[in-house]
């Protein structure tokens, strides 16, 4: 199966580079190029595409407001930010938009292929310690006066077991490192996983590290 993939950045050196790379790889086209978000959006409206490599910081319309009129759309194409810092406030509200991770543009090539490998198949780009970084850095950094966001309702409907694996999914560990840790077969994580995200109305595990960090369910002290 060919990933279909969308690439959209400001810079056109950079876009040439990754096309370069992704196109020499049997199982991922190009499909289209963008400069800005809105013209990504346009652009996505005359191609079919798997999976967006979303710039955060771009004119007319940055990766966040783009990332979050994509995935309002429905559960294709992800979104796969990309971004010069590791702590960069963008790529936080971007993953709250439902992007599906965030890699840095020096991330060395074959994770690229990897990540985008990964958010095609429905997981998510969040075991990267620069992504655990980020979500620590900008929300236990928020004021004190905005303290963590309510719990959700779906919160108090999981159970004991899905509740110590949403704990270890937010901490950054796979399924199989879930699965090695509770010594449980790696398809019961898999299960335990697809029903916290139906309990909690979430769309990937992004979602779910963003909800138990903003919750307070995981803090900065857990990592």
């Amino acid at each position: 199966m060919t990933i279909r993939v969308v690439l959209v950045d400001d810079q056109e050196l950079i876009r040439m580079g990754f096309r370069m790379v992704l196109d020499a790889r049997s199982d991922i086209d190009v499909v289209g190029e963008a400069a800005d978000g809105e013209t990504a959006l346009a652009l996505l409206e005359t191609v079919e595409a798997d999976v967006v490599l979303m710039d955060v910081r771009m004119p007319r319309l940055n990766g966040v407001e783009a990332t979050r009129r994509i995935r309002a759309g429905g559960d294709v194409p992800r979104v796969l930010i990309l971004t010069t810092f590791d702590l960069d406030e963008y790529a936080y509200d971007a993953l709250r938009a439902g992007a599906s991770g965030f890699l840095l543009k020096d991330t060395p090539l074959d994770d690229l292929v990897s990540a985008i490998r990964h958010v095609h198949s429905g997981d998510a780009v969040v075991a990267p310690s620069t992504t655990r970084r980020l979500l620590t850095h900008f929300v236990d950094g928020r004021p004190a006066g905005e303290g963590t966001r309510p719990a959700p309702a779906g919160l108090d409907r999981l159970t004991a077991r899905e509740r110590e694996v949403l704990v270890l999914v937010a901490q950054g560990l796979s399924n199989a490192e879930i699965a090695g840790h509770l010594v449980l077969s790696e398809g019961t994580v898999k299960t335990h996983v697809g029903r916290i995200l139906t309990k909690l109305g979430l769309r990937d595990r992004v979602q779910a590290v963003v909800l138990a960090y903003e919750s307070g369910v995981v803090t900065a002290g857990e990592q």
